[in-house]
């Protein structure tokens, strides 16, 4: 039975935001809403708030308008193997325990599982000449140049060996060699690491066809190297597998204040007037999953970048999933990025050891 569960008990006042941080503070995946008697009231997870972020909640909305009121529960004094084999038939990471009606602790598959092995190949883009960074890049492509004294690149690639993901494609084109010499077949790190040349950029979609026919069945995650992001890889493959759509898009919310009053009017009246309103849209992180499928789709050697790419799917099938983001994103553009990046670096624990 796992302990921690008190620490990630929150109340039925308390907000989305609350609950995320009891979340990511806690390895049990789940947020516990209970009453002040300690009685269950629901749990809250990952996937349940992407959802309400999807329908317009925002992080500061009460976590009861997210929370599965009708969540599995077991009895405290179950057998280990009956609460592992419920969690396993549900997909479920975690199981709150009771007793009596009152929440009594938690038990998780990882008391029992080993770590995962993710056989899935991960896909980095790291061609590009990162102009908008010289004179940094003058002489060292972008996914080379250190964030707290460690290439953008390699922090990217420790976020996913953490996940659990072993098989490693670098599409590279500037300055390729500085790249490979660093990073090698990826023994330093106990992975493997393959190498794309790009004789002419190609963009990410393009890239991606060069590598098609080196690709098992499984998914595929791509992501472009100079974001920097503590998006949960296991959760995002999760998501793609259970929903069985060729493409799964990550997301995140972008508000943007227009610094005037706008007036809305018919003909010549005015209709209303809204002060500097904000807009929230979602906008693409860099981030997907695909399936050999899309893949097999693409040209060789024709440039094309993933959005176009998947605008051709939509325009099919329109099979595309989004997967809303809420945690760490940072895409390191422009200086400004990259100099952000430096003090956030001390806050993160996606850069720890």
């Amino acid at each position: 039975m796992n302990d921690s569960w008190k620490e990630a008990s929150i109340k039925c006042n308390s907000t989305i935001r609350e609950a995320l941080e009891c979340i990511n503070k806690v390895n049990i995946r789940i947020a516990l809403v209970i009453s002040d008697e300690t009685k269950l009231l629901g749990v809250v997870s990952d996937g349940d708030i992407r959802r309400g972020l999807l329908k317009g909640l925002g992080l500061d909305d009460m976590v009861e308008s997210v929370m599965n009121a009708s969540p599995l529960v077991m009895p405290y004094n179950s057998s280990s193997s009956a609460m592992k084999k419920v969690m396993k038939l549900n997909k479920i990471f975690s199981l709150p325990l009771i007793k009596n009606g009152y929440l009594v602790g938690v038990e998780t598959l990882d008391s029992t599982l080993s770590k995962q092995v993710l056989n899935n190949p991960v896909v980095l883009m790291a061609g590009g000449f990162g102009t908008r960074l010289s004179p940094l890049t003058d002489n060292c492509p972008k996914p080379m140049l250190k964030v707290g004294g460690q290439p953008i690149l390699e922090i990217v690639l420790q976020s996913f060996i953490r996940a659990g993901f072993c098989d490693f494609y670098i599409s590279t084109h500037y300055m390729p060699e500085k790249i490979e010499n660093y990073f090698g077949n990826g023994d330093k790190w106990g992975i493997k690491i393959s190498y794309i040349y790009e004789e002419i950029p190609l963009g990410t979609g393009g890239a991606l066809g060069l590598l098609k026919d080196s690709f098992s069945k499984l998914p595929v995650v791509v992501m472009n190297c100079d974001v920097l992001t503590e998006v949960d890889f296991k959760e995002l493959l999760n998501f793609h597998e259970n929903h069985e759509e060729n493409v799964t898009m990550c997301v995140r919310k972008y508000d943007y204040q227009i610094p005037y009053g706008v007036i809305n009017v018919d003909g010549v009246r005015v209709k209303n007037m809204v002060e500097k309103p904000t807009y929230e849209f979602f906008v693409n992180a860099g981030i997907y999953v695909v399936n050999p499928e899309f893949i097999s789709t693409i040209p060789r050697n024709i440039r094309s970048d993933m959005p176009t790419l998947i605008e051709q799917q939509m325009e099919k099938d329109n099979n595309i999933m989004v997967f809303p983001i809420h945690e760490y994103w940072l895409d390191i553009g422009r200086m400004d990025d990259f100099n952000r990046a430096q003090i956030d670096i001390h806050n993160l624990h996606i850069f720890d050891d």
